[in-house]
């Protein structure tokens, strides 16, 4: 059998891709929430209900995005043209988000509505025809899963400059409590993004011609029948739950639990313990989990790889509870932090690698590419992930009697909330995570034979 190949150009471009998405992506889902709580001015329950339904016109924008971008025919191919003419709209609206108008609570609360729906709606419009490239870069399964590892190791490379930087930034453009100080350190983020963006558009291309054969409806009723599909949604929901519950609880751990000023000690240098500090070394153990991706489901196949990380990181999370908030604590929970992205870094590319094989599965079946809609619901899944996890985080603060005042010292009850949010909740999430992949079919044996099959259909053999 015939497989297409892709040069390390086009999988160091493909990452760039990603490594734009995920810089904006990890700040959205980790500072977020407490912009809006302690910059902005939200109350909880607003912010929680401002995230939530949000998530009703994703619903509706990522399978219309992903149904437009598999029926778009240029030169450029389907695709790669939304990389090119979405990148400036993306990071003006990352811009607007992250700006705090001089204006009453409801015309605050406006804003935020609208420039939160914007950016959902052109995060679609880039992201989704940007991850289902992977479906027409190559035909081989194992060259997906390489290009999923290219693009999550720049993904967490970018993750980790946005995260270690953020708080820097605003302290030195404004202050970090000041909403000035966000705006413009979202400027230069947004605009870091959208040369990446367009480096990712110029590095690629489309290999594979694929064609959607059917009517919208049809590609509707077929997904639907998809089994693997519902399978694979249900398992990246829980991956981006557990790390949007978990990241976007930090910036409160450390405000509120850990405290400001603290400085660990090593070999005589001293250096600030900050939530970026914790954040960004967690990005570049994402990386290492990312590197031993391709060798594990090598060895263990993609489902496993992604059952017993997931199981790991059970006992982890579980284990993060009972750090004491001390000196040797912290280092503890840097210990913890370490060991758990590198799982969560594991379990990164898998979910788009078999985002791809399902795309393939169903061409095979159905006789018809819907590459786009298919991965339309990735974006969707990430996107619900991180709406309902930053709204479970704004809930379970409230109930514990989180104080969102300024300067406020919170009650005993509110530290245990924090504390549970960083450790017990993403267990459960975990947990689930592990149930929901064991009942996933697609087994390397079988996407051989897929494979195997699919090649005599397009002409490759």
């Amino acid at each position: 059998m015939g497989k297409i190949r892709t040069t390390l150009a086009e999988k160091i471009g493909y990452g760039f891709g990603d490594m734009s998405s995920s810089m904006f992506w990890k700040i959205f889902s980790y500072y977020l929430p407490f912009f809006y709580s302690n910059i902005f001015g939200l109350r909880l329950d607003q912010v929680a209900l401002l995230l939530v339904i949000t998530r009703i016109w994703d619903a509706v924008s990522d399978p219309m995005m992903g149904i437009l971008a598999d029926r778009t025919t240029t030169r450029w191919g389907k695709y790669r043209p939304y990389l090119l003419f979405v990148s400036l709209p993306f990071a003006l609206c990352g811009i607007f988000l992250f700006t705090t108008p001089d204006a009453g609570a409801t015309v605050k609360l406006v804003w935020a509505y609208v420039t939160y729906i914007l950016m959902m709606t052109v995060y679609t419009g880039i992201n989704v025809p940007y991850g289902a490239m992977l479906g027409v870069m190559t035909d081989d399964s194992d060259t997906k899963t390489v290009l999923s590892s290219f693009r999550m190791f720049f993904a967490y490379g970018g993750s980790f400059i946005a995260l270690f930087c953020w708080e820097p930034l605003c302290n030195a453009l404004g202050g970090y409590d000041t909403p000035g100080g966000w705006q413009h350190a979202m400027f230069v983020i947004a605009l870091f993004c959208f040369v990446l963006f367009l480096l990712c558009f110029g590095m690629t291309r489309e290999k594979l011609h694929t064609v959607s054969t059917v009517s919208v409806g049809s590609d509707l009723k077929l997904l639907l029948k998809n089994v693997p599909w519902w399978i694979l949604i249900g398992a990246a929901l829980c991956s981006n739950l557990f790390n949007t519950v978990r990241g976007s609880t930090v910036a409160y751990f450390f405000n509120d639990v850990v405290g400001s000023g603290v400085h660990l000690n090593l070999g005589g240098w001293s250096f600030l313990f900050y939530a970026g500090l914790f954040l960004s070394i967690g990005e570049v153990c994402n990386m290492i989990g990312v590197a031993l991706a391709v060798p594990l489901a090598a060895k263990l196949g993609k489902k496993s790889t992604y059952m017993l990380s997931f199981a790991a990181l059970i006992v982890l999370s579980i284990a993060f509870f009972y750090v004491p908030v001390s000196g040797a604590g912290y280092w503890w929970m840097l210990a913890l932090q370490v060991v758990i992205s590198i799982f969560t870094g594991v379990i990164s590319p898998l979910v788009w690698s078999m985002y791809a094989d399902v795309s393939d599965y169903a061409e095979n079946r159905d006789g018809t590419a819907s590459t786009g809609l298919i991965f339309s619901s990735a974006s969707m899944a990430q996107k619900f992930g991180g709406a309902f996890g930053g709204a479970a985080l704004m809930w379970i603060l409230a109930g514990f009697g989180y104080d969102t005042t300024a300067g406020a010292v919170q009650t005993p009850e509110a530290i245990n909330g924090i504390k549970i949010l960083m450790s017990w909740i993403p267990a459960a999430v975990a947990a689930v995570a592990v149930i929901v992949v064991f009942f996933y079919p697609l087994t390397r044996k079988r996407m051989n034979k897929i494979q195997e099959e699919l090649a005599v259909k397009r002409g490759l053999v």
